[in-house]
């Protein structure tokens, strides 16, 4: 019976300090999935480190009080301030990109990571967001992009090539 007690009032800490933590986050909105469930609909909104004028805003199933925390998630990015030559300059154009936000989603090692992407020929920053644990045979994942026309950023193509090289 100590053992029991023990166990719910270990599970019962990690829950409370999960909640208290939750409140710390960069949370915009917070949407309950209903009275008689512990889960909601999180919107958090991050900007990207090395872009500055580059906000991310991503929601995600926070299941409170639930080891199967669901891996859905959906990103929406946009131009939200000056995107300038020297940011893109500074910026992984591999074809892998880089990691820009990680978030740790349950304690059975499963996270949500967003990774950026420098597409060149188009001008255009992709934002891929996806869970690092496969659920029912796959691994969630959601794109957003951000054109560079209209930036700081943004070079005319015809300009472009009619530098010489």
């Amino acid at each position: 019976m100590k053992r029991v007690n023990k166990a719910l009032m270990s599970l019962l800490a990690v829950t409370l300090a999960g909640t208290l933590l939750t409140g710390c986050g960069d949370d915009v909105g917070k949407v309950s999935l209903g009275l008689f469930t512990t889960k909601d609909v999180i919107i958090d909104a991050k900007q990207d480190p090395k872009i500055p004028g580059v906000t991310c805003h991503i929601s995600r199933i926070e299941a409170n009080l639930d080891f199967a925390d669901p891996s859905d998630m959906g990103i929406s990015c946009r131009q939200t301030g000056p995107i300038s030559a020297a940011d893109i300059a500074n910026i992984d154009k591999s074809k892998h990109g880089e990691v820009v936000f990680t978030e740790s989603l349950s304690i059975l090692f499963k996270s949500l990571k967003v990774r950026r992407i420098y597409d060149a020929p188009n001008q255009t920053l992709l934002y891929l967001s996806y869970s690092t644990k496969e659920t029912n045979g796959s691994h969630k994942h959601a794109l957003s992009t951000v054109p560079l026309y209209g930036s700081q950023a943004w070079i005319d193509p015809a300009i472009s090539a009619a530098q010489p090289k």
